[in-house]
C-alpha cells in the first residue's frame, strides 16, 4: 500500500490487520528491508497536497522499495472523499504507478460503507449527500465540489475512465472482471461492504488497484488469510489530544471534549505570526490533571479568512509546524497517550515524533485503530471519522485496551 497520508495509512493498515494479515505501517519510505514475515506493508507518504512532481517522485520511490520487498499488488490509498485538486494528485500518480507495474484496468473505488461513503453510478456520497455537499466542499486544502468520480479523475488522467455500475458488482467477482476496461482507470461502484468482497474477488492478479480503506476488505482472502482480533498491551501515562481538523465530526468532537477537559486553542494568524511557544504549551499540557485539548479546528470561514490574508502553504505549514514541534517536547517530557485529528495534523505529528514504523493494534473507531510508537501509543484520525465521544473513549481505551 502506498498511502498519500498518515491517518489513510493507519486506516487500510487496519482494515488489513482485522482481515488477519501481518501489517506494518512505515513512516516514509525505510531505509532497509521488511520482515519477510508480512502479509503485507502500508508506506505513509505525505503527498496529497505536495505539488504534483513531488506526489509522484515519493509515490514511485515507494513503489519500488515495495517491488523490492516482493509485493505482488499495489494499492494507492487514498481518503475515501477522494481529496484532491483539479490537478491531482491522484491522477498523475495513478498515471505514474501504472506505467511502472504495466496495469491494464486499474479499479479505483474510494467507498467505505462502515463510514457512510459510497460510490453509486460514478458518484460519491457521504451519508446520504452527495461528496460536495458534505462539508467536503469546505475542506481547507482540497475542497471537493464534484461529487462524480469519473468527471473528478478524468480531470487529472490521461488515461481512459470507465464505470462498472452497482447492478454489475451485484452479479459478483466474474461479471466484475468481464467489465473491467482495457488500458483504462476504472471506477466501480460500491454501496455495502459485499460490494467490496465481490470487488477485491475481481482484483485478484490486479497489479494495481486505487481506493480508501474500502477497498482492502477483499484482498486478504485472495491470498488465504482469515479475520482475527489485533492484540494491544494498555499503555498508562499522561495523555493529550491534539486536533487540526476542520471537519464537521472533528468540530463537534472538539464541542464534546472541551466540555470535559482543559483546551487551548491555536489561532492561524498568531500561528503564522510566531506567538506560540510549544515549550510553553507544553508546560501547560503537563500541568493539567485531566489530558488537554490543544486545536486549530476552527470554522471553515475563519480559516479561509487567514488564508486569503497569508496564503495557504504559509497557514497550514506554520500550524503543522507548531504542531510537530509540540508533539516532540510532549513524547520527551513523559506523554504517552497521545489522540491526533486531521489528516495532515498526523502527518507533521509523527514526523515531529521521528517514528519510522507503527505497530498496528485494535480499532477506536471505524478507521482509527490504536497504534504504537515505542512506548507511546497513539491514535490518528481522518478528520470525518469518529464519534462525538471520540477522544475521551480512545485515551480510554488505550489505557483500559477494553
Amino acid at each position: 500500500m502506498i498511502a498519500d497520508d498518515f491517518t489513510g495509512a493507519s486506516d487500510i493498515a487496519l482494515t488489513l490487520a482485522e482481515a488477519g494479515m501481518p501489517v506494518a505501517q512505515f513512516i516514509g519510505i525505510p531505509s532497509g528491508s521488511a520482515d519477510p514475515d508480512l502479509g503485507a506493508g502500508v508506506v505513509a507518504l505525505k503527498s496529497r497536497t505536495a505539488p504534483v512532481d513531488e506526489a509522484i517522485e515519493a509515490s514511485m520511490a515507494a513503489c519500488d522499495w515495495l517491488l523490492a520487498q516482493g509485493a505482488e499488488q499495489i494499492i494507492l490509498k487514498v481518503c475515501s472523499t477522494f481529496d484532491s485538486t483539479e490537478r491531482g494528485n491522484i491522477g498523475p500518480v495513478l498515471d505514474a504507478l501504472a506505467a511502472r507495474v504495466g496495469a491494464g484496468p486499474v479499479i479505483v473505488c474510494p467507498a467505505f460503507p462502515e463510514n457512510g461513503r459510497s460510490v453509486y453510478m460514478g458518484h460519491l456520497f457521504v451519508g446520504d449527500r452527495l461528496l460536495n455537499e458534505s462539508g467536503m466542499e469546505d475542506h481547507p486544502l482540497t475542497p471537493m465540489r464534484d461529487a462524480d468520480i469519473r468527471r473528478v479523475l478524468g480531470a487529472q488522467s490521461k488515461r481512459v475512465i470507465a464505470h462498472v455500475p452497482a447492478a454489475t458488482v451485484r452479479q459478483g467477482d466474474a461479471a466484475i472482471v468481464e467489465a473491467l476496461a482495457g488500458d483504462a482507470h476504472v471506477v466501480v461502484d460500491a454501496i455495502a461492504d459485499e460490494d467490496l468482497i465481490r470487488i477485491g474477488g475481481a482484483a485478484a492478479g490486479l497489479p494495481l488497484l486505487c481506493g480508501g480503506s474500502g477497498i482492502a476488505l477483499g484482498l486478504p482472502g485472495n491470498y488465504g488469510f482469515e479475520a482475527s482480533t489485533p492484540t494491544w498491551e494498555p499503555v498508562d501515562g499522561p495523555g493529550a489530544v491534539i486536533s487540526g481538523s476542520c471537519s464537521r465530526a472533528t468540530r463537534a468532537q472538539v464541542a464534546e471534549y472541551l466540555q470535559k477537559a482543559p483546551a487551548r486553542q491555536i489561532e492561524a494568524r498568531q500561528a503564522v505570526e510566531g506567538a506560540y511557544d510549544p515549550d510553553a504549551i507544553a508546560d501547560w499540557v503537563l500541568a493539567q490533571d485531566v489530558a488537554p485539548l490543544v486545536y486549530s479546528s476552527a470554522d471553515p470561514d475563519v480559516v479561509r479568512a487567514a488564508q486569503e490574508t497569508f496564503g495557504t502553504e504559509k497557514v497550514a505549514g506554520a500550524i503543522e509546524g507548531l504542531f510537530a514541534a509540540l508533539a516532540r517536547r510532549l513524547a520527551a517530557r513523559g506523554v504517552r497517550r497521545l489522540v491526533v485529528a486531521g489528516g495532515e495534523t498526523s502527518g507533521a505529528v509523527v514526523r515531529g515524533l521521528g517514528a519510522r514504523e507503527l505497530q498496528i493494534g485494535p480499532r477506536a473507531a471505524a478507521g482509527v485503530p490504536l497504534m504504537r510508537s515505542g512506548d507511546l501509543a497513539l491514535a490518528l484520525k481522518s478528520g470525518n471519522f469518529g464519534g462525538p465521544a471520540f477522544f475521551a473513549e480512545t485515551l480510554s481505551l488505550m489505557e483500559t485496551g477494553r
